[in-house]
């Protein structure tokens, strides 16, 4: 008993309270924006842009698409005038991918002006008791990844996030589940077993993208061998952007399925 006390002392709770609190994001580097004000037009970010994620608008400025865009933050290391900056707004999850595109696509307001936090201070675990009745179970299903987004699910049920205390679970059949988490660019050799693993999920289901290469194809866009993203061949409830997208911006998408499937 001793030794236990001993360790709790040590070791101090890391857990962290998001969503129920704002994270601390000094530290993160997220979302990168340009400022048409600021923007010469000179193309320099568009044409360095690993992922093609950079096109110009209709105004003639540059833009970002986000479900493309890698979050690898060259174009404001290579922006002559300062133009884009990288900011801490990781909560980015999307209902469609018009509301992560730039102009001439419609634009999410809230994407511009920062996702307020009037669902995330609701209390994630009665949602999903509202939504449910019960604990959400989910599926991961890799269609083709790198790895990088699975690394970052499988961070979910680590000390430091631990979903299970939002009443979120993992299972290991599809029928078992209410959610499908999907990362990567769907390859063709993966094609068909996505599509059994939709279909073998119960009714009312649920589908997230996550990460670029599930919203768009991400790098391996247009391939032969890949999907343009899952939304080809399913349905989708959330994207997720990001390469790979952080636990806490999963979580967040999360959320957002489940105040989609509210009808809020």
């Amino acid at each position: 008993m001793y030794k236990v006390i001993r360790k709790i002392l040590k070791y101090p709770r890391l857990t962290q309270d998001y969503p129920f609190r704002k994270l601390n994001t000094a530290n993160f580097a997220a979302k990168a924006m340009i400022d048409p004000a600021r923007c010469t037009g000179c193309g320099q970010c568009a044409d360095r842009c690993p992922s093609f994620a950079i096109a110009k608008t209709e105004t003639g400025s540059y833009g970002i698409n986000y479900d493309e865009c890698v979050f690898c933050m060259l174009c404001e290391e290579v922006c002559p005038a300062g133009a884009v900056t990288v900011n801490d707004k990781f909560e980015m999850a999307a209902r469609t991918r018009t509301a992560l595109r730039c102009s001439p696509l419609v634009v999410d307001e809230r994407m511009v002006q920062g996702m307020p936090y009037e669902i995330v201070e609701r209390q994630l675990h009665d949602r999903i008791h509202e939504v449910l009745g019960r604990s959400l179970q989910i599926r991961e299903v890799d269609s083709g990844s790198c790895n990088g987004c699975d690394y970052e699910i499988n961070a979910l049920n680590n000390p430091f996030n631990d979903v299970e205390r939002l009443g979120i679970h993992f299972v290991a059949s599809p029928r078992h589940a209410d959610m499908l988490l999907v990362t990567g660019a769907v390859t063709r050799n993966m094609e068909q077993a996505l599509v059994k693993t939709f279909n073998a999920t119960p009714d009312p289901k649920m589908v997230v993208a996550v990460g670029a290469c599930a919203c768009s194809g991400g790098i391996f866009r247009d391939l032969y061998a890949t999907r343009n993203g899952i939304d080809c061949i399913l349905p989708v409830d959330i994207y997720v952007p990001g390469c790979p997208p952080r636990p806490q911006a999963i979580i967040y998408g999360i959320l957002k399925a489940l105040e989609r499937s509210c009808n809020i």
